[in-house]
């Protein structure tokens, strides 16, 4: 949301809350995963662990297969692309027929020395893509050691 500076007067800003109102997607909120079309940028969580990084996208409705992710010089580009098409049957006529086409694609750039990039899962269920990206033995945290003094 962008905050605005008005001066005082309530009646300028008024009439253009109202132009706002009615002209404005309810939803749109001024946020950047929106475009003119109307299709989001799925929602993304990454989660640091002491084993690894966690990424969690919210993309509901679709399939595994929807999904490519790819891994290519220490960047993850996660990316979908999903037309809709409908059979025509011999005898319909149309008058209005909209065609339904999805697409994005979310890019991640990985620590070559932080990631086992040979070693990353990815699942999708329940509306969520989780990727898990291992971290490298040498970057883990070690747990607490007492040392001894002689």
């Amino acid at each position: 949301m962008t905050l605005t500076k008005r001066n005082g007067n309530l009646s300028h800003s008024f009439p253009g809350l109202l132009d706002d109102f009615f002209t404005r997607d309810l939803f749109d909120w001024g946020t950047s995963n929106f475009s003119g079309a109307g299709s989001t940028l799925p929602a993304v969580n990454v989660k640091e662990t002491a084993e690894s990084f966690e990424v969690e996208m919210a993309a509901p409705g679709m399939t595994k297969d929807d999904f490519k992710v790819e891994l290519n010089n220490n960047v993850l580009t996660i990316s979908s692309e999903k037309k809709q098409e409908h059979e025509e049957k011999e005898g319909e006529k149309y008058s209005r027929k909209e065609f339904s086409y999805q697409s994005f694609q979310r890019s991640f750039q990985l620590s070559r020395e932080a990631v086992d990039a040979d070693n990353i899962q990815a699942k999708y269920e329940n509306g969520v893509l989780r990727l898990s990206i291992p971290k490298r033995e040498e970057v883990k945290q070690k747990p607490l050691r007492l040392i001894n003094i002689s």
